[in-house]
């Protein structure tokens, strides 16, 4: 898992269940996009709610997340 730790302790990271977030604190976990397929079964990534892009169609559901999770990787490392 990738995360940025601001200077103020909020920890910014692309969930994981192989990281204990309640061990810093209360999280408070947002979703930052959602994968769907279409109407002919083709996948998209719509990251608008963290005003990204929409990436797609994929013809698989692990390529718009793979997608997805750069993109969120990306945003973390113009933070950090």
């Amino acid at each position: 898992m990738e995360a940025v730790i601001k200077p103020n302790g909020t920890i910014i990271g692309v969930y994981s269940d192989s990281f204990d977030y309640g061990e810093f604190g209360k999280p408070q976990i947002r979703r930052a996009s959602h994968v769907e397929p279409d109407e002919s079964g083709r996948w998209f990534a719509d990251l608008s709610p963290v005003k990204g892009p929409k990436f797609g169609p994929f013809d698989k559901r692990s390529e718009a997340i793979e997608a997805e999770i750069e993109f969120l990787n990306d945003i973390l490392d113009r933070i950090n």
